[in-house]
């Protein structure tokens, strides 16, 4: 299948120690930037089993390899680096999607993570915060760019004053959870919402899972984003 580089590794469903090594797939239309990424990531440990260079190519190798992390580019074509996550998350949900692109325009952003990706990292990062960010993503935790978090948050925080409590949606949170929702949406990590919250980061992160659960989100950020647009905050 044009645009399809995968290793001779099947995608078996499997239980990943801590010894494994990372497993992930790059999906982006440009080789050169594919190969020297693959050259930095197996430098770091990583093992790269796949490479597709467009959305329909990263669909096709994620459901035979079922990597722990796909790296998406935003921009593709054929089948954009968007549409392709939300496929991903419906068809391979334990891979998890790390965009790494370009651009950081708010749009995007938002677009991608909730499409389902795990993550937004731009390509003039540092390889040491790609490789953070993978590991982050394989984990099931999120993480932003910082050149692009903070004001991220602070904008959807901007745009979503005023909401009225009777606009408020049902959600079926406790009290403990809708305390943890706020301060994951003004941008709090697990360790700062504990500190706030008199509770060990352990209880965090079972909240967090509780509330992704009731919410029916793929990941914080889409959790964050919901709070804002609700008045939850």
């Amino acid at each position: 299948m044009p645009g399809i580089q995968g290793s001779e590794k099947q995608g078996l469903s499997r239980e990943r120690t801590s010894r494994d090594p990372l497993r992930v797939l790059l999906v982006d239309d440009h080789a050169l930037f594919r190969r020297g990424l693959r050259e930095l990531l197996e430098q770091h440990g990583v093992e790269v089993v796949g490479e597709g260079s467009d959305g329909h190519a990263g669909v096709h190798l994620a459901c035979e390899l079922v990597p722990d992390v796909v790296v998406m580019d935003f921009s593709m074509p054929n089948l954009n680096g968007v549409e392709a996550t939300r496929r991903l998350t419906e068809r391979t949900p334990t891979s998890r999607v790390l965009m790494l692109t370009v651009s950081s325009a708010e749009p995007d952003v938002l677009e991608a993570l909730l499409a389902g990706a795990c993550g937004y990292v731009l390509k003039d990062a540092p390889v040491e915060q790609v490789i953070a960010a993978i590991r982050a993503a394989a984990e099931g935790e999120t993480f932003i760019s910082p050149a692009i978090a903070g004001h991220l948050v602070e904008r959807l925080r901007t745009n979503q004053e005023g909401v009225a409590p009777d606009e408020r949606p049902e959600t079926g949170l406790t009290e403990r959870e809708l305390d943890v929702l706020r301060l994951l949406a003004r941008g709090e990590d697990n360790h700062q919402i504990a500190t706030k919250l008199f509770i060990s980061a352990a209880t965090v992160k079972r909240h967090v899972s509780n509330i992704l659960a009731k919410l029916q989100m793929e990941n914080r950020i889409q959790a964050a984003v919901y709070a804002a647009r609700h008045g939850l905050e």
